[in-house]
């Protein structure tokens, strides 16, 4: 029995990482914010990513993130499609090992700790990368081919970016200490993930495409921040509503 148990475990993973390989490739197609101001844009890839890897674990989330971001790449900017597929990769990977495999024995205690330190971290990186690179006029592009002329415009203003900072610092705090003390697992591995994500394109674009790379930087950060806001509460509804995946 739980030798057919694991057969149906492998064939269902090996069955949906190719649909969110799909989806990984969609959502960087179709939905990008540009911010003219500071040549900066990101997409909705980094979240379908996290929400693999979060749900389905290492293998999922390394295919669909390679695959999914590799062809996305190939067909809007192939330049990037080789580093793409190594990149998102392993940010896949990791997000979905740690995720997994992590302090399984630390205490309650310890987890609302860790994740409150988390949660303050991640709020400052947002405030501060917002406020300093993704303020002012900002542009929306949606569409597959995404389209010439913006979607939408309009302007960001800075303080928007201090109150969503202390947003997300209080509600990651107040989750980990009423309802969630392993919240912080959640959020510690897509950080290192994100992290290997911004490291990997700074020495690709740097190394191989011999760009001034450090410009890229905080536009790679945002990118990771906004899927770790919208990836963590996705997976908690998913969860909820489908229990039997924590199995």
């Amino acid at each position: 029995m739980q030798a057919k148990g694991t057969s149906a475990r492998i064939t269902f993973k090996l069955a949906i990482a190719p649909v969110f390989a799909a989806l990984v490739c969609i959502a960087t197609i179709a939905f990008t914010v540009s911010v003219p101001a500071t040549s900066g844009y990101f997409n909705i890839g980094e979240t379908i990513i996290y929400v693999a890897a979060l749900l389905f674990g290492p293998f999922v989330g390394a295919f669909s993130g390679g695959l999914g971001a590799a062809i996305a790449d190939i067909l809007v900017a192939p330049v990037f499609a080789p580093g793409t597929l190594v990149i998102k990769s392993f940010e896949g990977a990791i997000v979905g090992f740690l995720n997994k495999k992590m302090f399984t024995k630390a205490s309650k205690s310890s987890w609302r700790m860790y994740t409150s330190l988390l949660g303050v971290a991640v709020g400052a990186l947002l405030s501060i990368t917002g406020s300093l690179y993704y303020s002012g006029d900002v542009e929306l592009y949606i569409g597959i081919p995404p389209p010439e002329t913006p979607t939408f415009a309009g302007f960001v203003p800075v303080e928007i970016w201090y109150f969503l900072g202390g947003a997300v610092a209080l509600l990651i705090i107040f989750t980990g200490f009423r309802v969630e003390p392993e919240l912080g697992r959640a959020v510690f591995a897509i950080t290192v993930g994100g992290l290997e994500m911004v490291a990997g394109y700074f020495l690709y674009e740097q190394i191989i495409l011999n760009k001034a790379a450090i410009v890229e930087i905080p536009i790679n950060i945002g990118q990771m921040l906004v899927g770790l806001i919208v990836a963590i509460p996705v997976v908690k509804i998913i969860l909820r509503s489908l229990p039997q995946l924590k199995s």
